[in-house]
């Protein structure tokens, strides 16, 4: 299948241009900024740029987007011209070219304040039914996006899925108080119960949703590394996590114990794959075991497309990200 996939010289772009051609997809990469993978360098807001990188295309994974990080940095109205004009700008070229399957990259951060319960309520369980309460611009035009992408498929009939990913960044935290108190491997290993998904699984996902938008018409899916809590456990996990995982991994305060490793003293949010995992058929190894057996044996974590990728900053970003 021909594939447009947009922000091919980010992390989760580059991450598609590198596996969709083992999956018999041909990927033409779009992105502002030059990069290995990027055919095509340009603006998504830019119509004509962008239905003259659509003309063949059977398909798009628009993965293009300013981040959380360049919310303190760049002015509202870039992200409304990146996030909610450019993908305006793709859906209307998609339908134009009858490109019926599209696959938007959305965020975990549209859930926003429904993330963090008040204090002494137990931990919040987010699914897909949890309410999108958008704390910044970023999370607004996101939601802004799938709110477009969800008329373009009542109206357009394009075949759309969203995927809303957690993080899966290897940059360090944007929360100085979590870079201070944790290693950033046991921050990140940490994450993975709850929060984080490697990037390789991430790709997977969009893989699997690009093939299966068909059958699926349009839906919404979290996508995070499988959890290993369940609702029964979200009070305590508020109040003493490490007594939680003493139960879902015995072993685990030996593994960290041995690594220096210290777990976090509250969880507030669960993210739920569980029907990403049913519909697409998604099956994401890169998990807190996976990350238990890595830091036994002295690895680093994670996914070597990971390590390939790396770390790429943000554009206008300040502090701990900087330029990429």
């Amino acid at each position: 299948m021909k594939v447009l996939v947009t922000g091919s010289s980010g992390h989760l772009g580059e991450a598609l241009m590198r596996i969709l051609p083992a999956f018999g997809h041909e990927p033409a990469g779009l992105d502002m900024l030059p990069g290995p993978f990027t055919a095509h360098v340009g603006s998504v807001a830019d119509s004509g740029f962008v239905r003259r990188a659509m003309a063949g295309m059977e398909g798009v994974i628009h993965a293009a987007t300013l981040h959380k990080p360049q919310v303190a940095s760049l002015p509202m109205r870039d992200f409304i011209d990146a996030n909610v004009s450019g993908t305006l700008t793709l859906l209307e070229a998609a339908a134009e070219a009858g490109a019926r399957r599209f696959v938007f990259t959305s965020t975990t951060s549209a859930f926003g304040d429904a993330l963090v319960p008040p204090p002494g309520a137990p931990a919040a369980w987010i699914d897909e039914e949890a309410p999108a309460i958008p704390k910044n611009i970023y999370g607004v035009t996101k939601t802004a996006a799938e709110d477009l992408c969800a008329l373009f498929a009542r109206n357009r009939r394009l075949d759309v899925v969203i995927l809303r990913t957690s993080r899966f960044f290897p940059e360090p935290d944007d929360d100085a108080a979590a870079r201070e108190g944790f290693a950033d491997t046991n921050l990140k290993a940490n994450e993975l119960l709850y929060r984080r998904v490697d990037i390789e699984d991430a790709a997977e996902a969009h893989e699997l949703a690009l093939r299966r938008a068909p059958e699926i018409g349009f839906a919404k899916f979290v996508v995070s590394a499988t959890t290993p809590f369940v609702k029964a456990d979200l009070p305590e996990l508020r109040r003493d996590p490490a007594a939680v995982i003493a139960r879902t991994h015995p072993g685990c305060a030996a593994i960290y114990a041995a690594a220096g490793f210290r777990l976090p003293a509250a969880i507030d949010r669960v993210y739920v794959n569980a029907r990403a995992r049913a519909a697409l058929g998604w099956a994401p190894r890169w998990d807190f075991a996976a990350a238990l057996r890595a830091i036994a044996e002295g690895r680093p974590l994670g996914s070597d497309l990971g390590r390939a990728v790396g770390a790429k900053g943000y554009p206008g970003a300040k502090g701990v990200y900087g330029e990429r």
